[in-house]
């Protein structure tokens, strides 16, 4: 079972610990979980950590495993429970995590994991049919003033990156977020299918899930969520046509609670050399993963901050207490 695999592996570390006396201890088996099925965002990242992590040298071996259910909910509860004071053991979350906690009243949180490095972001951009009449972030900001509800949105789940970025939106230009009009999509595809269709005003996703579409003339980008121009996208930002907002659907690694500060240590100087090293780089491209590194304290201080600005949205645009 994954309790004695955790206590085993915690020995074995124990153990080697003791024998290097330094931060540098080498983890022989690093066990990667990813909180969701096979093939999702998730699941690449984890699987890409495994890949660089291994054919870098950097660890002997690693092996990724497969919780899924509720936003990643289920996992981080296995997570939590079984893996305290495991050195050898990281999960890979993210921003929909956050939201996923909230919205499913989750009694595990991420308050109980020990932060080690935020990986990859992905931009998040708003587009509109090519034929629409609105043709920047000011005119869609101006239909939103006028009548919130007849401004309609898609997106991927309630509750989820998206959905926070409408309500973002509308916090920031000073609509009430309760009045967005928003249609949540299971999947990315049925929501393309409306956007192209006009049957909404505008859809909310990754860059990525539009590209296509926007390069072909068939969508026109509004603006993307980053802090600052991004090279490879051609079009603006929010921020740059006066909308004060920024937010990128960032991924993370995270360890179990009751890590020694030498465990905690050691794991971070394990991703810090996969974050640098070319196997992980050639990901990033292949992948179109924006790298987003930021680890140790640093990304702690990142993750209680977006805590706190995660369950203010939720609960303004009423979909938390």
């Amino acid at each position: 079972s994954l309790v004695v695999l955790a206590a085993a592996a915690s020995m074995a570390f124990a153990g080697s610990l003791g024998l290097a006396g330094s931060a540098s201890a080498q983890i022989a088996e690093l066990k990667i979980m990813a909180p969701a099925a096979p093939g999702g965002g998730w699941d690449q990242t984890a699987r890409a950590i495994q890949s660089a992590l291994t054919t870098s040298g950097i660890v002997k071996g690693a092996q990724v495993t497969n919780v899924p259910g509720a936003g990643g909910i289920v996992g981080l509860a296995q997570f939590v429970n079984s893996g305290k004071g495991d050195g050898s053991l990281i999960m890979v979350n993210g921003l929909v995590m956050v939201g996923a906690i909230l919205t499913n009243k989750s009694p595990v949180t991420l308050e109980q994991v020990t932060p080690i490095a935020r990986l990859t972001a992905e931009n998040q951009a708003i587009v509109v049919p090519a034929n629409s009449p609105i043709k920047n972030a000011q005119d869609l900001v101006a239909a939103l003033k006028a009548d919130p509800a007849k401004v309609t949105w898609a997106g991927g789940s309630a509750g989820g990156t998206d959905h926070i970025l409408v309500g973002l939106l509308a916090k920031a230009v000073g609509v009430d977020p309760t009045k967005i009009n928003y249609i949540p999509f299971s999947g990315g595809g049925e929501a393309l299918a409306a956007i192209l269709g006009s049957k909404v005003t505008a859809g909310v996703s990754g860059y990525g899930e539009f590209e296509g579409q926007i390069k072909a003339g068939k969508l026109r980008l509004i603006g993307i969520a980053a802090p600052a121009r991004v090279a490879y996208i051609d079009g603006p930002t929010l921020k740059e046509q006066g909308v004060d907002l920024e937010l990128i659907n960032w991924r993370s690694v995270v360890a179990p609670p009751g890590l020694t500060k030498e465990q905690t240590a050691n794991l971070v100087s394990i991703i810090d050399k996969m974050a640098k090293s070319p196997a992980w780089q050639e990901t990033l491209k292949a992948k179109g993963w924006d790298d987003a590194y930021l680890s140790g304290d640093a990304f702690g201080s990142f993750l209680k901050n977006e805590q706190v600005r995660i369950a203010d949205v939720l609960k303004s645009i009423g979909l938390t207490q």
